[in-house]
């Protein structure tokens, strides 16, 4: 079991009740991280399920867990021949956190009938840059769980050269070593700084509603994140996240809706 393993552990209580608990590794100067978030809920909702993978997640966040524990709750609302659906509540101190609906399925490895090609070509890897290391006191330990190589213009923001546009990407892996899975894509497509940095916007970006698919699973090695806005308006962005294995296929991709960051 890898520590990402065990940060995102569930362990069944009753049928429909499951105890977690949060670490405090995957904080983003608070806040935790609403990818990692989203991986402990599937957890608790596959192992509800009848089959292996969570193919579709909607996750509203009503609130900001803190590290400690917590409960999830998952609702089965159907099962099919192919698919199950249920309803999973994040509980900390008796209070909903998030909200989410879960659609699982059993995928398997069969060629695609059709695939694109990805949105945008990354520079090699030794072309990429990592993001300066955060201080202790910023409470950014989020970082130091992954690696993300940066294509170079999507961090111009850090030094006053926003692109103009919402953007980001870079190439992902687990810092301790780990083949990436489901549950790691969950992480993944909400891995990136928020696109919006590039068109200016600066300070926590919190998601409301984030939903992503998982499309494939992947093969061992380095992902690619591609990560792109539509509109930034009223104090609301949109982001969504093409994430491709090192094969280059799309093994999942994500739409959320969050606040402009503040601060």
């Amino acid at each position: 079991m890898t520590k990402f393993d065990e940060a995102t552990q569930a362990i069944r209580v009753d049928e429909n009740t499951y105890d977690v608990c949060l670490d405090p590794g995957y904080s983003i100067g608070g806040p935790l991280n609403g990818g990692y978030l989203m991986a402990v809920i599937l957890r608790a909702a596959v192992d509800a399920s009848p089959f292996d993978h969570p193919v579709s997640t909607t996750a509203q966040f009503h609130r900001a867990p803190v590290p400690g524990p917590a409960q999830v709750r998952v609702e089965p609302l159907k099962a099919g021949r192919t698919a199950a659906f249920a309803r999973v509540t994040l509980v900390q101190d008796g209070v909903p956190q998030i909200e989410g609906l879960v659609t699982t399925a059993t995928l398997h490895d069969v060629e695609p009938i059709y695939a694109d090609k990805a949105a945008y070509e990354m520079p090699p890897v030794e072309r990429c840059v990592k993001l300066p290391d955060p201080k202790p006191e910023s409470g950014m330990t989020l970082n130091a769980q992954m690696e993300l190589l940066f294509d170079p213009p999507t961090i111009g923001w850090l030094k006053g050269e926003s692109t103009g546009r919402p953007e980001s990407r870079a190439y992902f892996r687990m810092t301790e070593p780990q083949d990436p899975d489901p549950y790691v894509l969950a992480l993944a497509v909400d891995a990136l700084p928020p696109v919006v940095f590039s068109a200016g916007g600066r300070g926590w970006a919190p998601t409301v509603d984030l939903t992503w698919h998982l499309r494939a699973l992947p093969a061992p090695g380095r992902l690619t994140l591609l990560g792109s806005g539509r509109l930034v308006a009223d104090g609301w962005f949109d982001e969504e996240v093409e994430v491709r294995d090192s094969t280059g296929r799309l093994v999942a991709q994500s739409r959320q809706l969050a606040r402009v960051g503040r601060g």
